[in-house]
């Protein structure tokens, strides 16, 4: 459809043909795609740093042996470096509104770094209170983890910009004990913050809680009210058919991870059931050290990739795939009344994307060539909230080459302090 956008004061006034009037600031993006800012649903912006630091371990080794004795090992600074570089990936990449799966302190430093780039979050601290090799840094006492959390909440989620929005985030269940997802869960409640954990993601890891805990992940966080429509897991890859009707009918969310779950070798999720089921199914890179990129892109063509081999052609159609990241990652996150789609009312959020690329062109299906054939590369303009973060390719509120090299002088810095 060619059409043109009215914005003003943040918000979209209307679609289709405006007329044009003098002193209004006008766009020409004849030959481009123009859609809603993507949503990255679960993202790790501590763990940017450990890009290439874990490469080729299964997911309990990848954890015990790098992730966690890294994240221990971050101070407020290489936190902020680490942010940093995954919001200017990002960004750049056309996803505005993300879900930040922090690690367990000095989480203030990400939502002002989030703040600073313009993004839109949800996000909070990991919550850890126990589990086997976890570095003493990442384990804390369970009621101390929950205070620091609930300092956060009220904190950060009245912020003026309205664009911070917190999230109660036990890690998994080989690192929580029943308290602190009950706690998590009880807060949650009271403020009307999301929770979010990891679950039903690997094998191994399944079995490894079920012979600590006596039954399934999935079964235990619904026994202790991790459940219902403000709940969701990242992965799902290991979930029963049975499982799939139990959060559907609960109204849980599923985050798909395909690019980490292909690298952790994890398994192939079964998207087109979860939808099947009732369940709704939202997008994420999740961290660098899994996947190793953070582009909005990738995530799409992985996701339609890996629902043909798991379910067949057309069973999960480009369309839909779109809408993970789009409509239905809104949704997961309680933020759909604000964005997600391109309609009057809702905020700004928009992406802009060139379609005339030796690899997109000729374009015949314009669905098709936004999930299978377009490149972080492609995007020339991204807004949040009416205003530029993107611009001709431009980030506009981070500087890239200072985000580089502040990232690479503190990632040496972190790796000397974990002995990694």
């Amino acid at each position: 459809m060619r059409s043109d956008l009215l914005i003003r004061d943040g918000a979209i006034v209307r679609l289709g043909r405006v007329r044009r009037i003098p002193g209004r600031r006008d766009i020409d993006v004849r030959g481009c795609f123009v859609l809603p800012g993507l949503v990255m649903a679960h993202v790790h912006l501590g763990q940017t740093l450990l890009r290439g630091a874990a490469d080729d371990l299964p997911l309990l080794e990848w954890l015990r042996q790098r992730i966690w004795p890294l994240e221990a090992a971050h101070d407020a600074a290489t936190l902020r470096a680490s942010a940093r570089l995954g919001l200017a990936e990002l960004l750049r990449g056309g996803a505005t509104t993300l879900l930040d799966f922090g690690t367990v302190h000095d989480y203030d430093v990400v939502f002002d770094a989030c703040v600073a780039a313009g993004v839109r979050v949800v996000g909070g601290k990991a919550l850890m209170d126990r589990g086997n090799r976890v570095p003493t840094a990442l384990r804390e006492d369970t009621a101390s983890a929950l205070r620091e959390a609930e300092r956060l909440d009220r904190t950060w989620s009245e912020h003026p910009s309205g664009r911070v929005h917190y999230a109660y985030l036990p890690r998994f269940l080989l690192s929580c004990s029943e308290r602190l997802v009950r706690g998590a869960v009880q807060r949650a409640t009271e403020s009307g913050a999301l929770l979010h954990t990891h679950a039903a993601e690997h094998a191994a890891e399944r079995g490894a809680v079920r012979r600590a805990l006596g039954a399934s992940d999935v079964t235990l966080l619904r026994r202790w009210g991790f459940r219902g429509p403000r709940a969701s897991i990242a992965h799902g890859v290991q979930l029963t058919a049975s499982e799939m009707r139990q959060l559907g009918r609960d109204g849980t969310g599923v985050v798909h991870c395909p690019s980490a779950n292909l690298k952790l070798g994890s398994g192939l999720a079964d998207v087109a059931a979860m939808r099947s089921a009732g369940i709704c199914v939202a997008l994420g890179p999740d961290g660098a050290p899994c996947n190793n990129v953070l582009d909005p892109w990738t995530e799409l063509r992985h996701a339609g990739l890996v629902a043909a081999a798991r379910s067949g052609p057309g069973r999960l159609p480009a369309r839909d795939v779109l809408a993970l990241a789009t409509r239905d990652g809104a949704r997961l996150l309680g933020l759909d009344a604000a964005v997600g789609s391109l309609e009057p009312g809702k905020r700004a959020d928009v992406v802009v994307v060139e379609s005339e690329r030796l690899h997109a062109v000729p374009g015949l299906d314009p669905l098709g060539t936004l999930v299978y054939s377009t490149r972080a590369s492609d995007v020339r303009h991204v807004l949040i909230d009416g205003k530029f973060v993107v611009e001709h390719g431009t980030l506009t509120t981070l500087d890239e080459s200072t985000v580089i090299a502040d990232a690479l002088r503190q990632a040496r810095r972190l790796r000397l302090r974990a002995g990694v």
